[in-house]
């Protein structure tokens, strides 16, 4: 370490490449699933250091762990990387005020209302699918003022908690979000952890506790209806063969439409999503569509627009979703995907598919993603299989253009 009156040089630790471009990622929020040892603690460690040397407003930066004991760890971590000269310590508060006038704070989520009320500079959240929404929900109201970034970051564990959910949001492309995963592999690259060490948790450890602390991969908690191995067993290339059947779910709020296209074998040959306005967006459906059997959600919006759609082409039929109608829809779509009766492309479509949520109510069982997350892929494939299954065994639609009557072939 080297200083002057103006300037101080600082020593970090070396970050490999991988862990480097997570943490330092250049968007506001970086989401950072990663296995245990895969350096996501000394990486932010190294970020947030730097952050707050940096830091010409003399302001507060926090390190938020679920518990005490967490943020305890943290804290001497960080006492042991930086110079001792560059700062003062309270080991009571856990807190370190730096030369330059900043104040690197240590918190407990254990009480989220004790969280409220500063302006933060920058926030790292440690084990964050093991802290309270409550608290996330705190932390972020501090970062407000200053406009200020934050790293989230954690083992995952199970996919019923708000880090999943927003890391599917930053997987997803969510503005000024970045996603990335570190796992043990990651690690042995990096030269944190050899394989032998790895191979032996792998022996010791069940396979589902193994691929959540070591491959950041998320165990089903029961609540998906297709079943998480099931639905990658269907993932495929998208199919260039010629559709049989479309289900479009239509966009409302900020939601997406999404048209699905099914081939004969059904396969996913067709798969668009876009936000557009009505004029647009019909325009589209009705291109992509053409003269095949079609399904489409008419919930919310009624019957009127999907009316409209008959007019040119009188292929289409409307859906409206009920809490039954829903439940024997995505049962069928299930029983596909189980059966891998449809194939799909890897993507987003997979995404919203592993997210996907069922809980039994006291009037019957309710499907739907979770707050927040987009269902519109997985309402539109639904409908598509739908669709699929009633040209089965009665002949099989033909493409016509214009407003002419789509025809089957025993109509012939």
């Amino acid at each position: 370490m080297t200083a002057t009156a103006n300037t101080i040089t600082v020593n970090m630790p070396r970050l490999y490449p991988k862990q480097l471009r997570a943490i330092f990622a250049p968007q506001r929020y970086s989401m950072i699933e990663a296995s245990t040892k895969a350096g996501k603690t000394l990486g932010c460690l190294v970020w947030q250091a730097t952050q707050a040397l940096r830091d010409k407003k003399k302001m507060n930066h926090w390190w938020v762990a679920p518990v005490y004991p967490q943020s305890r760890i943290a804290y001497e971590r960080a006492k042991k990387m930086l110079p001792r000269e560059l700062y003062s310590k309270n080991d009571t508060d856990l807190r370190l005020s730096l030369v330059n006038g900043s104040t690197w704070w240590f918190k407990s989520g254990e009480k989220p209302d004790n969280l409220y009320g500063e302006d933060v500079a920058s926030a790292v959240i440690d084990e964050a699918s093991r802290l309270r929404e409550e608290a996330w929900h705190a932390v972020r109201s501090t970062l407000t003022a200053t406009k200020g970034p934050v790293r989230i970051i954690g083992n995952v564990k199970g996919r019923r908690n708000w880090a999943y959910q927003l890391a599917r949001k930053a997987e997803g492309g969510e503005k000024d979000m970045s996603y990335h995963k570190l796992t043990a592999f990651d690690a042995i690259e990096g030269g944190i952890v050899t394989q032998e060490e790895i191979d032996d948790a792998k022996r010791m450890l069940p396979d589902a506790v193994f691929r959540e602390l070591y491959l950041a991969e998320p165990t089903d908690d029961g609540g998906n209806p297709f079943g998480m191995k099931a639905i990658r067993e269907c993932v495929g290339s998208l199919s260039s063969g010629k559709p049989v059947a479309f289900g479009v779910d239509l966009a409302k709020s900020q939601d997406w439409t999404v048209v699905v296209g099914l081939d004969e074998a059904g396969s996913v040959c067709t798969l668009e999503r876009w936000q557009s306005d009505w004029g647009a967006t019909r325009s589209r459906i009705l291109a992509l569509v053409n003269g095949w059997p079609t399904l489409v959600d008419s919930t919310g919006v009624g019957d009127p627009i999907v009316e409209d759609l008959q007019r040119v082409r009188p292929n289409i039929e409307g859906f409206k979703f009920s809490q039954s109608s829903k439940q024997q829809l995505m049962e069928g779509l299930a029983s596909a995907i189980q059966q891998q009766a449809v194939k799909y492309p890897d993507g987003w479509l997979v995404k919203e598919l592993e997210s996907f949520e069922y809980e039994y109510t006291r009037t019957g069982v309710r499907y739907s993603a979770p707050e927040g997350l987009h269902d519109d892929g997985v309402c539109a494939l639904a409908l598509a299989w739908q669709k699929h299954r009633g040209t089965q065994g009665g002949g099989f639609w033909f493409s016509v253009s214009g407003g002419e009557k789509a025809k089957r072939r025993d109509d012939w």
